[in-house]
Formats: structure tokens, C-alpha cells, sequence
């Protein structure tokens, strides 16, 4: 996703949770104002937000126009980390939207993981269709469902290939054997007539998207408050999985430099009970990082997910 009319500026305060006080330049050597800033993340960010901070600001130049209160969001922060600065996307809106892209350019090969479909064997996915963002099921409204449709004829094709490579093997083995009434080196191999018609199945699939700010040492945790809508959430994929759905959490890292991910099991031990629950359930829990830049945000690579409670 892309943001326009960037511009940094000097973290000074946050008398609550939604607004800002930053100091910024509105032009290059211009003297230095404070203005009051929308704070794109209602989450605590105390580790982010100290006074001093730089931190990244989208100017909304149609503000008066529209009614809106501040002409400025507070969109990310540079936190320091081993003398070097870390740019962190703070946008709390921002991982639903990069999520759906992330999806919408995976359509036609998608690299999912996916549980067995007949509770055996792995179909590969062919395509991802009806990409769609807020769906209801039961009690939650999940950020993203898709249907994943499988081509059946892949397991077909795979299954007749390794009977015929079983029955040459043997063929050649008995081949040089002496003859006996108990084998018959001459049985021919099972070989079709033709192909299987091509078949497709689709299986829905709904997808809870979080988004991750909080680090300590190259390890991203969430979350960084206590959480019951989260469980709930979690919980709701895990009975969705039961009923025949597939179902992710896609936990978007909102910065690079990430080795691992886990629950924050200091802040919200029960949030990491309810994510190892959904794990065994079936539920695939995964971690990516994002390329972050003022002006950008965008997913990248998968990330290690640790669920121990150590």
C-alpha cells in the first residue's frame, strides 16, 4: 500500500489514546510548530512513542474541506535499536489492506499452507477466488475469506504415477528371478487409458489478520495489551476449522529485522493459550515481516512462529 504527502517530524506527547503533539518543519528550514496529530493505533506503543522519537506523519491536505479534525495521522516512528533506527508502521488499518493485496497477487499461485482436504492428503491449491474483506461467521467478523479451489485430478495423476512406478520396479525384479507358479513376470502395468478429465473442489477459507508493532531483540510479539476480542477471534477460526473451513491468522509484522514471532505471554498469557489451542485444532498461524518505508508498506517474508510458553 502507498501513503502520499509525507512529512517527519519530533514526538513530543499523547495525551490519549487517539491524538498526538509533534513538532514538524511544513517546509525545509521553516520554523518549527507544534500540531496535533491522529494517532493511527489505539494500542499502548509506549515503547515507540517516547518524547523525542522521529516519527512519520501523512499530511491530509482536503482536512478543512471535509471536516476533518487534524490535518495530520501519525503514521510510523524510528526506534532505536543497537544504535541503529528501526522503522516501525504504526498504522493499525494498514495490515488488513496489505493482507488483501498480499492475496490478490498470490490468485493464481497461491503458497498458503493448506490441511489435507479429505483429512489424508495435501492438495496443492490452484487459485484463490472471491477475495473478499469483513465477512461474518457465527459470533465474529473476520478480516479476510477466499475460497481456495483444489484440482483433484493432481491427486489422481499422483497416485496412478507411483502405482506404475511400483509395478515396473516389481516387473524388473521378477524379471530376474527363476520362474515360479506364485509369480508372474509378466504382469502388465496399470497404465490408463487416458488421463483424468480434469476436476476442481473449493473449500472456503476465512483469514484474522493482527498487525505488530511491539519487539524486544528481534522478536515480535503480540500482543501488546491484553486482548478478549482476540481470543474470541481465535477461538471462532478454531470452530470454523471443525465445521470443514480453512483458516489463518496472518500476523503482519509492521517492520523488517525480525527473527521470530511469538505470543506475549507477559502481557496476555491467555491470547498465547487460545493461539496454541487454534494451532492444534488445525488452524495455520502464521508470521510475515513487511518492507517498510514512509511513503510504503508491504509484505515480505515469513517469519518463524514460537508458540512454546518458554
Amino acid at each position: 500500500m502507498r501513503y502520499e504527502h509525507m512529512i517527519q517530524g519530533t514526538f513530543i506527547s499523547r495525551p490519549n489514546r487517539f491524538i498526538a503533539h509533534v513538532a514538524i518543519r511544513r517546509e525545509a528550514g521553516g520554523e518549527e510548530e507544534t500540531v496535533v496529530c491522529h494517532v493511527k493505533n489505539t494500542g499502548r506503543c509506549r515503547e515507540l512513542l517516547l518524547p523525542g522519537a522521529a516519527v512519520i506523519l501523512q499530511f491530509h491536505p482536503e482536512a478543512a474541506a471535509s471536516g476533518r479534525k487534524t490535518e495530520y495521522s501519525l503514521i510510523g516512528v524510528l526506534k532505536e535499536r543497537n544504535g541503529e533506527l528501526l522503522l516501525i508502521n504504526m498504522d493499525s488499518q494498514a495490515p488488513n489492506q496489505v493482507a488483501a493485496e498480499w492475496l490478490h497477487a498470490m490468485e493464481q499461485a497461491p503458497t498458503l499452507p493448506v490441511n489435507g482436504y479429505d483429512g489424508e492428503k495435501f492438495l496443492p491449491a490452484l487459485r484463490l477466488d472471491n477475495i473478499r474483506r469483513e465477512v461474518t461467521y457465527g459470533q465474529s467478523r473476520f478480516d479476510l475469506a477466499f475460497d481456495m479451489v483444489f484440482n483433484m485430478a493432481f491427486d489422481m495423476a499422483f497416485d496412478m504415477a507411483f502405482d506404475m512406478a511400483f509395478d515396473m520396479a516389481f516387473d524388473s525384479a521378477c524379471a530376474q528371478l527363476p520362474d515360479s507358479p506364485l509369480i508372474s513376470a509378466s504382469a502388465p502395468a496399470r497404465i490408463p487409458s487416458s488421463a483424468p478429465a480434469f476436476q476442481s473442489c473449493t473449500k472456503p477459507a476465512f483469514m484474522e489478520v493482527k498487525g505488530v508493532t511491539l519487539e524486544e531483540n528481534g522478536i515480535a510479539m503480540f500482543p501488546d495489551a491484553p486482548t478478549e476480542r482476540g481470543i474470541k477471534h481465535i477461538l471462532e477460526l478454531a470452530e470454523a476449522v471443525k465445521a470443514g473451513y480453512e483458516a489463518y491468522i496472518l500476523f503482519v509484522i509492521q517492520m523488517k529485522g525480525i527473527r521470530e514471532f511469538t505470543p506475549n505471554q507477559k502481557t496476555h498469557p491467555q491470547f498465547g493459550d487460545a493461539l496454541r489451542l487454534a494451532h492444534e485444532a488445525g488452524v495455520h498461524i502464521l508470521a510475515y515481516d513487511c518492507i517498510v518505508t514512509a511513503e510504503t508498506l508491504e509484505i515480505d517474508r515469513a517469519v518463524p512462529v514460537s508458540l512454546s510458553t518458554f
